[in-house]
């Protein structure tokens, strides 16, 4: 028996990072089925959440099902809609879109990519675009969508997809959730944090009207503030923002549109990028853009311009500045969201970060002497994690060919990290892709960047000339036309939501 146990983790911050921490411990560690911890979740009212809508990656299926949400239920209560990928415009030179889909380009031929056959095919006479093998592009082109089918490896089986939702709704379910498990919710302003002298560790947090509420451990889910890992703890801060120079955001929601795309759309701007995520109720937009090379009034009227539907409300701003803490796991305080760092959302990866930070800590959930040891391992993994993602995005601005901006011009010269620089150059050469980081984004997101950008590799792999010609291009023609079937048979997006909804 571990005669130091956890007893009560103090939760500062509500929002999508706080609840989302609060809901898989209020099922893991807390009440009779967990280590019987007292989880407390102070939440300000006069802090409001940031963004309009979210979209996700494949893995939030996970982290649902662990809490044994109903997934009707999750649709209705979050107004959700389904994802397959994100579409690319004007990001590799105006004009110019590809897809980043969910899943792979085709099963794999005897152990090797299918993308690596389809290389060998084209360097040999030209062949339609890879993106004709991927089964959530052509879903997303067409507007169709259902929820993979059947055992065997199939057209109907060959994609993943994730969600867009209300982030707002979607952090009120899992307040709900969390709540009804025992979780305490405490209204009120974290005015004063006090450390223990002996070590340095948070004893309590004060509120504004006296209130003081003492922990073991604690979560700062408070934002960029950092209110306990940084402005108590001051753990450093690492500024990324040479490689990714976007510094500001506006979002703003606006009506439905007449169809409901399943995928999210990330349009290049003069000076950065522009969102567009559709929910059942309405479209989340925004503008990502660097404050060095446009004004706010302009980066608005680019936004509100770019609507394709009318707004309904003004444009609400953030500031933000790309990196990381030094330290995510300091003491006995971890921090969780946007309190651990900023990656702008091109790829969808803040629910991601929320997620992973919360699973790493039940994986290494400590007693109340928070063993170092443990805080180190979780901040490797955090800062493996977020190094990746950002080489990942770094990677979307640096293979530009657009020079009619300076903000372009300044993307395409900018430094990058040497790994990055190597990832890069061993796909131009052999068509290889290089994973720094094996939990990260996998080979088809990094070939559906890297070729979407108009990189096509030098030399293919010589493995893959062990399949008769013939008989490899017999394949991929079946292939295609299997998966274009199969697709035509799919309900609209709209359509299956409806269905799904009217089930209950």
């Amino acid at each position: 028996m571990d005669p130091n146990p956890i007893r009560k983790i103090v939760i500062v911050g509500g929002g999508t990072a706080g609840w989302m921490a609060a809901a898989p411990l209020s099922k893991l560690v807390a009440g009779a089925q967990g280590l019987g911890c007292e989880v407390t979740l102070v939440e300000s009212p006069e802090i409001g959440t940031i963004g309009v809508g979210e979209a996700t990656l494949p893995t939030i299926r996970y982290y649902n099902e662990m809490l044994e949400l109903d997934p009707v239920d999750f649709l209705r209560r979050t107004q959700a809609t389904f994802k397959l990928g994100i579409e690319f415009r004007d990001w590799g030179r105006l004009g110019h879109r590809f897809f980043h889909g969910f899943g792979e380009f085709g099963p794999a031929i005897a152990n090797r990519s299918a993308y690596s056959y389809w290389l060998r095919l084209h360097h040999a006479s030209p062949m339609p675009s890879y993106e004709e093998w991927s089964t959530a592009t052509v879903m997303a082109r067409h507007n169709r969508f259902m929820l993979p089918t059947g055992g065997e490896p199939s057209a109907a089986n060959a994609f993943s997809y994730a969600f867009h939702f209300d982030a707002a709704l979607y952090a009120a379910y899992l307040r709900d959730y969390a709540m009804q498990r025992g979780t305490q919710r405490i209204e009120g302003t974290v005015v004063d944090v006090a450390l223990r002298p002996e070590d340095g560790f948070v004893e309590a947090v004060t509120l504004r009207d006296g209130r003081r509420i003492e922990g073991d451990l604690f979560l700062d889910c408070s934002g960029f503030r950092g209110l306990l890992i940084e402005q108590a703890l001051k753990v450093g801060y690492e500024d990324w923002s040479a490689m990714l120079p976007c510094n500001r955001a506006l979002a703003v929601p606006s009506e439905s549109a007449a169809a409901l795309s399943p995928y999210t759309v990330s349009t290049a701007r003069a000076a950065g990028w522009q969102w567009r995520i559709p929910l059942q109720h309405r479209i989340g937009n925004g503008h990502v853009y660097c404050s060095g090379f446009t004004s706010d009034d302009d980066a608005a009227r680019v936004l509100l311009d770019g609507l394709d539907t009318p707004a309904l409300d003004q444009p609400r701003a953030l500031r933000f500045v790309t990196g990381k803490r030094r330290r995510t796991w300091a003491k006995n305080v971890v921090a969780i969201g946007l309190s651990s760092g900023f990656l702008e959302p091109l790829e969808s990866t803040s629910i991601q970060l929320i997620m992973d930070g919360v699973t790493r800590l039940v994986e290494l959930f400590p007693d109340r002497h928070c063993d170092p040891r443990l805080a180190d391992e979780y901040d490797r993994r955090m800062t493996l994690q977020y190094e990746s993602i950002r080489d990942f995005i770094v990677l979307h601005y640096k293979l530009t060919q657009r020079s009619d901006s300076a903000f372009w011009r300044y993307c395409a010269a900018m430094p990058i990290p040497d790994t990055l620089a190597h990832q890069i150059e061993l796909f131009r050469t052999s068509g290889r892709v290089a994973l720094i980081d094996p939990n990260g984004f996998q080979d088809p997101s990094w070939v559906s960047i890297l070729a979407g950008h108009g990189i096509v590799p030098q030399r293919h792999d010589p493995l893959t000339e062990r399949m008769p010609h013939d008989a490899l291009r017999a394949h991929f023609t079946r292939l295609r036309t299997a998966i274009g079937g199969t697709v035509a048979s799919m309900p609209d997006h709209a359509a299956f939501i409806e269905q799904m909804l009217r089930v209950r």
